[in-house]
């Protein structure tokens, strides 16, 4: 007997399962190797654009809820330039000071005051270099309610007037103590914007 002799089988002998079987065996093969070849790739392939269309989505969603926030912060961004031009509508340009104080001096006269000395002093840089303040040593001489209307005509001006210092001094006395006149001594700041070309930008 051959050592290297073919192996016959009779398929007439075989059981029925085995017939089925190897009947059904070249359709598995197929199969396998239709799903290795073209399903697997695809199922990779399909994974990574889920992955892509996920990290799509996140960014989408991101944009979306930029976009949401738009129109608030552009509210918010009128609100503050509206802010903004107020408070360059307090702070007077240099030029527009001496109209100013010219103002302040006469609203101290409309108020029963005499003006007796009016003397600026040295100007002082604001330490965030926009603002200058300017201020003046003030000797009027009045009664209270004359200071006192000059101080409430103050707070109706659309600039920023600060007033300090005050001192009461050389009382001459009426026959009614609301007339008694008085020397009053009083500091009092104006303020000016600088002008943006001379603003230094500030570094860290």
């Amino acid at each position: 007997m051959a050592l290297n002799a073919p192996i016959k089988i009779d398929m007439k002998n075989l059981p029925v399962y085995a017939k089925a079987i190897i009947a059904a065996l070249p359709t598995v093969i197929i199969v396998v190797v239709a799903v290795m070849m073209f399903i697997m790739p695809k199922q990779t392939e399909i994974k990574t654009l889920d992955a892509r269309i996920d990290v799509q989505n996140n960014k989408i969603a991101e944009s979306q809820a930029k976009v949401a926030k738009l129109d608030v912060l552009q509210r918010e961004n009128e609100r503050l330039l509206a802010r903004l031009n107020e408070l360059k509508e307090q702070l007077p340009v240099e030029k527009e000071v001496s109209a100013l104080l010219k103002q302040l001096s006469d609203m101290s006269i409309a108020s029963g005051l005499d003006v007796k000395s009016w003397k600026p002093r040295a100007k002082v840089q604001h330490p965030s270099g926009i603002v200058i303040e300017i201020p003046s040593d003030i000797l009027v001489s009045g009664t209270y309610h004359d200071f006192g209307r000059f101080l409430s005509s103050l707070t109706r001006t659309n600039r920023i007037v600060n007033v300090g210092t005050i001192t009461f001094g050389g009382i001459k006395k009426g026959k009614d103590p609301a007339n008694n006149i008085l020397d009053i001594t009083f500091t009092l700041s104006t303020f000016s914007a600088v002008p943006e070309a001379e603003i230094k930008p500030t570094g860290k």
